[in-house]
């Protein structure tokens, strides 16, 4: 299996403990976290050729990706 890269872990290290913490206790953040999970593999699927797609849908996705990223930015701001 390859390395997804953009994992949240990898995207907010110092962070980590406590997104595991928000994911376990925090119904808004785990939604938050699960719907970028969800569009960050799907766009290592599009990149890796897993899952073809069309240009103006992965640009979409990537900022959508984006959009979660930054929310998921202010929400761990917000919360530490």
């Amino acid at each position: 299996m390859t390395h997804t890269p953009h994992e949240l872990a990898e995207e907010f290290p110092e962070q980590a403990e406590q997104m595991a913490t928000l994911r376990q206790s925090d119904n808004h953040f785990a939604k938050l976290s699960d719907s970028y999970h969800t569009v960050n593999r799907a766009i290592h699927r599009a990149e890796t050729d897993v899952e073809p797609t069309s240009d103006d849908n992965m640009q979409k996705m990537r900022r959508e990706r984006l959009a979660l990223k930054d929310e998921i930015a202010a929400y761990l701001r917000e919360k530490a």
